[in-house]
């Protein structure tokens, strides 16, 4: 028997058995060594004002529709930021045309299989997701969200020598800003909380700002009046969404990142973004831009991630700053929903709760 994290109702968690599934012939046990906390879209759960939660996703269409699908609660599949250890494979071991000839006991795997201590995997898909044996296995954590960050950065369009402004220094907007650098571009970075604006400084940023310092305007006054090429909102504020299309220069792009929630209270449509001939482009990690998605997948932005994390170019263990157990995961979403400075990446370390 294993064990879960679960929320049967709003901000309301608890940790459940979960049954072990069987074992096939095609695939592979893992137990969990690390789960990582996604802020952003889990605390939608938390708190019951996901989309998902309160309205129907007609998947056919692909719209939403008026009218919840279902209860909100019990939310009992969370998490998409793992990493485990192959304890058992099916068959017994090397040597299937299934991919299990890859895959072998002792190795660690990235992947989605929620907030769980053990999961049951294709070995197939396994094998295409094994850690470097030197790797830090905390890096698994990072696949998806690095992900994300990879998919805006492209979305982006960065060239060598252009400014590009990052809203939002979460954890997705900490990989962005150093993934634009890596690119090639000078990197401004806004965020209310002076503690992430420092780390990011620290992980290579150029320049931070304060959204209360007049951003749109120390912008224009870094670029010789023209804006930024490019900026990235990533923190799901609308608020922050308008001072980004209002940092970047005429006929120029704005990548819209975050997960906005409800009505999106400050963005003015009819200011600059009208006057500016401002072009917004939505990224999402279900898919790439239409020029690059016969080559991008999304196993190809999960590996490129991990592949420059493994490298040492793109830091991202510096961004874990809580590492927890399941016994104290109650207490760390209550903190990321009312105190979210105090905190950036929290990880659950499934190590010591075996049953």
């Amino acid at each position: 028997m294993g064990l879960r994290v679960t929320f049967p109702e709003a901000r309301t968690v608890s940790v459940v058995d979960d049954p072990e599934a069987s074992l096939g012939p095609h695939a592979v046990r893992v137990r969990t060594l690390y789960s990582g906390i996604s802020a952003g879209t889990e605390l939608t759960a938390f708190r019951g004002t996901s989309p998902h939660d309160t309205k129907q996703w007609d998947a056919a269409s692909r719209l939403f529709r008026e009218g919840a699908a279902g209860p909100a609660f019990p939310v009992t599949t969370l998490g998409y930021e793992e990493v485990g250890e192959i304890v058992e494979v099916g068959g017994g071991g090397r040597g299937g045309s299934d991919g299990s000839d890859a895959v072998a006991v002792g190795d660690r795997v990235w992947g989605t299989w929620g907030h769980r201590s053990a999961a049951v995997l294709d070995v197939a898909q396994a094998a295409q997701r094994v850690l470097p044996p030197d790797a830090d296995p905390r890096i698994g954590i990072f696949s998806h969200i690095g992900a994300v960050a990879v998919n805006a950065v492209l979305d982006a369009d960065i060239h060598i020598g252009e400014t590009v402004a990052v809203f939002g220094l979460g954890v997705p907007g900490q990989l962005v800003a150093q993934l634009a650098r890596l690119n090639g571009a000078r990197v401004v970075v806004i965020d209310g909380i002076e503690s992430r604006r420092e780390l990011a400084l620290t992980l290579g940023a150029d320049l931070a700002l304060d959204p209360r310092d007049g951003v749109a305007e120390r912008i224009r006054e870094l670029t010789d009046g023209r804006g930024a090429d490019v900026a990235i909102e990533i923190s799901g504020n609308a608020r922050a969404l308008h001072e980004a299309v209002r940092s970047v220069a005429y006929n120029s792009r704005v990548v819209v990142a975050g997960f906005i929630q409800g009505d999106a209270v400050g963005l003015r449509l009819g200011e600059e973004f009208h006057h500016n001939r401002v072009q917004l482009v939505c990224s999402q990690i279900s898919g790439s831009a239409p020029s690059l998605s016969h080559r991008w997948d999304r196993l190809r932005l999960n590996r490129t991630a991990l592949g420059l994390a493994a490298e040492g170019r793109l830091d991202v263990t510096s961004l874990i700053s809580h590492t927890i157990t399941l016994d104290e995961v109650a207490e760390a979403y209550r903190m990321l929903d009312e105190t979210p400075q105090q905190a950036l990446q929290v990880v659950i370390d499934f190590r010591e709760d075996r049953s």
